[in-house]
């Protein structure tokens, strides 16, 4: 029998150049074809130990990769689409200079968030005009159901066009009180590119990861006086850093405490931190997402996860919860809580949450974990089947079948 492993290596050695080199032809794109190369080959990593290694490896992984690249020019030339019709609903009329604001996304993306909608709605309809992201995506990052948010981004587009609301280039005066918006919509274009959501795409969407980092600099030029603007840029920037390691070989999702920390992006994470400390040095009062890299800085600050400052880490969730009293907060807090004081006072602060995140699969995953230390195998296995049940990716779904298995 074939050994998959060798099989993956030696189509990887054999036919990376002829797939690249076909792409290219077809395409005319060297990054997209390099791109959809890679991802065809971490799809055979993924499902040739399963599914068996195909008669002619080659022509499969050709097959992959055109499909992979005819999708991600699909994904490019729909955000296109949108940006022009973000412009023909928000005015006719072309804006007439780029005022403050060179880059064309960026500008539509603080147009798209005026402060006549509600906050809520301007991030949902800006992530949806502008920031790559799928009603369903959207209505996961939001807590609701797929229908209620599609009938908040219709409402959305509906007001602007009542109340008139005109595609004006933002002048340096708007952009302080359109910045919250901006903000958040992009700190939730990078969550989706960090964990997508949905199981039918790529666990980990590196082109909106990409764009969210490259947006938050560019408002950190014009803004850099800005605590919150620094902090999601430092927030970002420690997240990105460990992007090689949560995915193992097998295209499963490693979890934080599992990763690999040698093979951590060092630059990205003494930029992060530099951030963090300048932020800190300020001794102005922190801002959510200051607090959030804060967190972050603790975390990578760590030789191993056994070294991390957990009580640190649950004082500065202490903070963030007197700012943003989410239940995705709280969450995460039990999580730390869990590290400092034990799962049983952990569990104890998750069941509470349980009318405002049952459809959520972090909930139920949190839950089967802290169930899974406390020795509670069977009510472990049940939270496990509830997570595996509920829309996620397919490296988190790898992740939570194989942790509910090993329970026996």
């Amino acid at each position: 029998m074939i050994d998959v492993r060798t099989a993956i290596t030696q189509a990887h050695q054999g036919e990376w150049a002829r797939v690249v080199a076909s792409l290219t032809r077809r395409f005319g794109d060297l990054d997209i074809a390099e791109e959809a190369a890679a991802e065809a080959f971490a799809t055979a990593v993924e499902r040739w130990p399963a599914d068996g290694v195909p008669p002619n490896p080659g022509a499969w992984l050709t097959t992959t990769a055109n499909r992979k690249a005819i999708d991600r020019i699909r994904r490019e030339s729909k955000r296109d689409d949108k940006q022009k019709e973000a412009r023909m609903w928000l005015d006719d009329d072309p804006p007439p200079s780029p005022g403050v604001i060179d880059d064309e996304r960026l500008r539509l993306i603080f147009t798209c968030c005026h402060p006549a909608l509600a906050m809520e709605s301007r991030v949902a309809l800006t992530l949806r005009m502008l920031g790559g992201l799928t009603v369903p995506e959207i209505a996961r990052a939001f807590l609701v159901q797929e229908a209620a948010m599609g009938q908040r981004i219709t409402r959305a587009k509906s007001k602007i066009k009542a109340a008139r609301i005109p595609y004006r280039v933002p002048s340096a005066e708007d952009l302080p009180v359109r910045l919250d918006g901006v903000l958040a919509v992009l700190f939730l274009v990078f969550n989706e590119g960090y964990l997508a959501t949905g199981p039918d795409t790529q666990p980990v969407r590196v082109d909106l990861t990409t764009e969210a980092i490259r947006l938050t600099r560019l408002i950190r030029t014009l803004m850099p006086r800005d605590g919150e603007v620094a902090g999601l840029l430092a927030l970002m920037l420690l997240i990105e850093a460990r992007r090689t390691a949560r995915m193992s070989a097998t295209g499963e999702l490693v979890t934080l405490d599992e990763q690999d920390r040698g093979s951590w992006d060092a630059a990205l994470i003494t930029e992060g931190h530099r951030l963090v400390r300048e932020r800190l040095a300020s001794g102005v009062p922190p801002g959510r997402y200051q607090i959030l890299a804060a967190i972050n800085a603790v975390h990578t600050s760590a030789p191993d996860a056994r070294d991390t400052d957990w009580s640190q880490v649950v004082a500065l969730y202490d903070q963030l919860v007197r700012l943003d009293a989410s239940p995705i907060v709280a969450l995460n807090r039990a999580v730390a809580v869990a590290e400092l004081d034990g799962p049983a006072v952990a569990l104890a602060a998750v069941d509470r949450l349980e009318d405002r995140l049952g459809v959520y699969r972090e909930y139920h995953a949190t839950r089967a974990d802290l169930l899974r230390r406390l020795g509670r195998s069977s009510l472990s296995r049940a939270a496990y089947d509830h997570a595996i049940e509920l829309p996620g990716n397919a490296a988190q779904t790898a992740y939570l079948v194989r942790r509910r298995d090993q329970l026996g």
